[in-house]
């Protein structure tokens, strides 16, 4: 199994359980999540509760929760929105962070193919959700959601280069 951890923070992001498609050139991965349902286990072990005298109610109080099985099974941390000077100001910084910790080839990749992908993350900054990783390191990488038109479930967009393969 594959991991992806953020290179700035070290949080694991990613897995290659969830495949995903590289868009703007492989700056951006795109990642779609699933709405599960969590807890509420029915588990019939065959007894017949009506000859035992229970009544249908009876039983353990369990509450289903929906998640999305990215944010739950990474413990991604929802964040504020940003607007778009806020945004500007974070991948400036992004890119200061993360350039050094890039081999030479693909920091002029990087450095290359930032622009269209901040463009095109620009384009999007009303629709997304925010999350980083679990230790909600400030300068670590951001994780975008958004749900493309008539979805129900949404759509995950990882900045690829601040990614890190790790096999398990």
């Amino acid at each position: 199994m594959l991991v992806y951890q953020d290179l700035l923070s070290g949080d694991e992001l990613l897995s290659d359980s969830f495949p995903y498609n590289e868009i703007e050139n492989g700056m951006l991965w795109e990642v779609e999540g699933k709405w599960v349902v969590q807890g509420a286990v029915s588990v019939d072990i065959g007894a017949n509760p009506s000859a035992e005298g229970a009544d249908e109610e009876e039983g353990v109080d369990d509450q289903a929760v929906k998640v999305v099985d990215i944010v739950d099974t990474f413990r991604l941390q929802e964040q504020p929105p940003f607007d778009k000077k806020q945004f500007i100001a974070y991948v400036k910084k992004y890119i200061r962070n993360l350039t050094p910790k890039l081999q030479p080839e693909k920091q002029d990749q990087f450095k290359k193919g930032i622009e269209g992908a901040t463009k095109y993350l620009v384009s999007k900054l009303k629709d997304f959700q925010y999350f980083v990783g679990e230790s909600m390191h400030d300068d670590g990488t951001v994780v975008f959601a958004y749900y493309k038109e008539g979805a129900t479930d949404p759509t995950f967009l990882y900045l690829a280069y601040g990614l890190k393969e790790v096999k398990c």
